[in-house]
C-alpha cells in the first residue's frame, strides 16, 4: 500500500491549521482542522476554486445562522430547518461541494450564539483559517504534477491494452484473468480521463505558455483517444468475433493487424519519451492492410447478412484504432519538431 501526496498533504494541512489556530488564539482550532480536511483538493486550481466557493457559502451560511438565531432562536428543530434551507441554497448556487463544511459553519455558529457573538466570530475565523492553511499547503508542498502522472498512466494503460488486444483473438488468457485485467483497464481509462481534466483545467497566465500548453493538450487528447479506440476494438471482437465463422485467411490477417497496431502504439510512446534512436520512426502498418480485411469479406458473398455485418463492425474498429494512431503520430511529430526548433533557436 502506497501513501499518495494528497494523503500526506491532508495530514500536514490539518497540523498547520491546528498550529495556526493556536498561534492566533482561536478558542476552537479543531474547527480549523475540519475545514482544512474539506478544502484540500487534487489540483491547485480546484483548491482555489474550492476556497472561493467555501468562503462564499460559509459566510452566507454564517449570516443565515446568525439571522435565524436572532429571529427564532437556536432550538434543535430550528437548527435542522436552517440546515435544510442552506442545503437548498447551496444547490441553487451550484456549490454542492461546499455543503458539508457550510453545514458545519451553520451548526457551530448557531450553537455558539447562546455564548455570545464573540464565540460565533471565533468559529467563523477558525473555518477561514483552516481553508487558508489547506490552500497554502497544496500550493507550497509538492504541487500536483498532472503532466507527469498522465504520461505515466498512459504508458501503463497502453501496456495493459496491448496484452488484452494480443490475446482477445487468440484467447490464450484464462477467462477470470482476462476479466480482471479488462476491469482494470476500464478503471485506468477512467482515471486517465480524470488526470486529463485536472491538467486541462489548470490555469496558465503567460500567453506563450498558454499556447504551448494548448498544443500539448491536443497531443494528450490524442493519446487518450487512441487508448479508447483500442478498448473499443476489444469490445468489438468480444461481441462479434466468436459469434460468426470467419475465413482462416481473415483470422490470420486480423490477428496480424492487431499485433502490428499494438507495436505501433508502443513505439509512438517510445518516440514521445525520447527512447528511439535519432532518425528512427514508429513502424506504422501498410496503408492498405485494414482495407484488405474488407476486401476479404467482399469475396465471401455467400455469408449471411448478419455475419457480414458483425465482421464489418470488427473491421471498422480496427480501422478506427489505426487512424487514431496515425493521427497521434502526426500530432507527436508536429510537437517534437516545434520543440526541437525552439531548442535550436535558444542556442
Amino acid at each position: 500500500m502506497t501513501i499518495g501526496a494528497r494523503v500526506l498533504k491532508t495530514g500536514l494541512a490539518v497540523a498547520v491549521a491546528l498550529w495556526v489556530g493556536s498561534l492566533v488564539g482561536l478558542d476552537s482550532p479543531l474547527i480549523a482542522a475540519i475545514a482544512a480536511i474539506f478544502t484540500i483538493q487534487p489540483s491547485i486550481y480546484r483548491s482555489w476554486k474550492q476556497v472561493l466557493e467555501q468562503v462564499q457559502s460559509n459566510v452566507l451560511g454564517a449570516a443565515i445562522a446568525i439571522g435565524a438565531v436572532s429571529l427564532i432562536g437556536n432550538a434543535p428543530i430550528v437548527v435542522g430547518l436552517v440546515c435544510v434551507g442552506v442545503i437548498l441554497l447551496c444547490i441553487r448556487l451550484k456549490t454542492e461541494d461546499t455543503i458539508a463544511l457550510t453545514l458545519v459553519t451553520v451548526v457551530v455558529v448557531m450553537e455558539a450564539q447562546g455564548q455570545g457573538w464573540t464565540v460565533a466570530w471565533d468559529r467563523l475565523q477558525a473555518i477561514l483559517v483552516g481553508m487558508a492553511s489547506a490552500f497554502a499547503v497544496n500550493v507550497i508542498i509538492a504541487p500536483p504534477r498532472h503532466r507527469n502522472r498522465f504520461v505515466k498512466q498512459v504508458e501503463e494503460t497502453q501496456a495493459l491494452l496491448s496484452r488484452l488486444l494480443r490475446t482477445v483473438v487468440s484467447n490464450e488468457l484464462k477467462e477470470n484473468v482476462y476479466r480482471e485485467e479488462q476491469l482494470l483497464l476500464r478503471n485506468k481509462l477512467r482515471k486517465l480521463d480524470e488526470f486529463y481534466d485536472l491538467f486541462a483545467e489548470e490555469r496558465v497566465w503567460r500567453k506563450g505558455a498558454r499556447l504551448e500548453r494548448g498544443r500539448l493538450l491536443v497531443v494528450y487528447k490524442g493519446m487518450l483517444l487512441a487508448l479508447e479506440r483500442g478498448y473499443t476494438l476489444i469490445e468489438a471482437v468480444e461481441s462479434h468475433y466468436w459469434q460468426v465463422s470467419t475465413p482462416k485467411a481473415w483470422n490470420h490477417l486480423i490477428d496480424r493487424q492487431i499485433e502490428v497496431l499494438c507495436g505501433y502504439h508502443e513505439q509512438l510512446l517510445w518516440k514521445w519519451d525520447g527512447k528511439m534512436k535519432p532518425g528512427a520512426t514508429a513502424a506504422a502498418p501498410p496503408p492498405d492492410a485494414s482495407a484488405l480485411l474488407t476486401e476479404l469479406i467482399g469475396e465471401r458473398q455467400s455469408e449471411e447478412v448478419t455475419s457480414r455485418a458483425r465482421i464489418l463492425v470488427i473491421t471498422s474498429a480496427v480501422y478506427s484504432y489505426e487512424e487514431q494512431l496515425r493521427r497521434l503520430d502526426k500530432l507527436m511529430e508536429q510537437w517534437l519538431q516545434r520543440d526541437q526548433g525552439e531548442g535550436e533557436d535558444a542556442l
